[in-house]
Formats: structure tokens, sequence, C-alpha cells
């Protein structure tokens, strides 16, 4: 009466195809979003900095100074 259900090798293969998919697009979008902070990181404009710190050290000798 109630044959069991032949398993359907198909689905399993399909389903295991669309997980390695999704893994290479995760690790993908992992490594580029990784790259562009170091990128970030060795491109920042150290001088910019440099002169807003000089500019407030200076400001703040020229206040105690008066």
């Amino acid at each position: 009466m109630n044959n069991p259900r032949k398993k359907n090798p198909t689905f399993r293969i399909a389903v295991f195809i669309v997980v390695v998919v999704l893994l290479v697009i995760a690790t993908l979008l992992y490594n580029a979003i990784r790259e562009k902070h170091e990128f970030e990181e060795q491109n920042t404009p150290a001088p910019a900095a440099a002169s807003v710190t000089t500019a407030t050290g200076a400001a703040g000798a020229t206040g105690a100074s008066q």
C-alpha cells in the first residue's frame, strides 16, 4: 500500500551546488571588504591629520602664552 518514496539524487546535487555557490559568493565579499579596509589603512591622508594636530597645538600654545 504505502510504497516508500524513492529518494531523488538530483535534488541533493542541486542543494549541494547552491550551498557551494553561496559559500563562494560569501568568500568573495569577505575578501573584497577586508582588502578595501587594508587599502584604506595604507592610503589614509596622514599629512591632513598632522596639519590638524599642528594647528590645534599651535593655537593652544598661542593662547597659553597670552
